[in-house]
């Protein structure tokens, strides 16, 4: 890592095309602008790491929704010998069909 000790107006050059400017040095804190181009993502770490957590939240939220839809929640226990014998229904009887009248236009 780099330390540098700047003053405000101060700037470094990161690369050719980004520039970090010193703005205001007060107390505990500093204020930096970032000049850079429109394609370079710049965001601050503690966002990033907020949001990150809160996908991770969702994700396993959804997860558990999931599961307990689809009766994953719980291990399943196996059946009783009785309840695998299922009795097989009878088929319902072809309803009767009647010819079509003949059309007359």
């Amino acid at each position: 890592m780099l330390v540098l000790t700047r003053k405000p107006g101060d700037r470094i050059l990161v690369g050719d095309d980004i520039i970090i400017t010193v703005l205001d040095s007060r107390g505990d804190g500093v204020r930096i602008g970032i000049d850079a181009p429109a394609g370079v993502r710049i965001h601050r770490e503690e966002i990033v790491r907020a949001v990150e957590a809160a996908n991770s939240a969702a994700a396993a939220a959804a997860a558990g929704a999931d599961a307990a839809s689809l009766g994953l929640g719980a291990p399943a226990t196996p059946p009783a010998e009785a309840e695998l014998e299922t009795p097989v229904a009878e088929p319902d009887p072809v309803p009767e069909t009647r010819p079509a009248s003949p059309r007359r236009d």
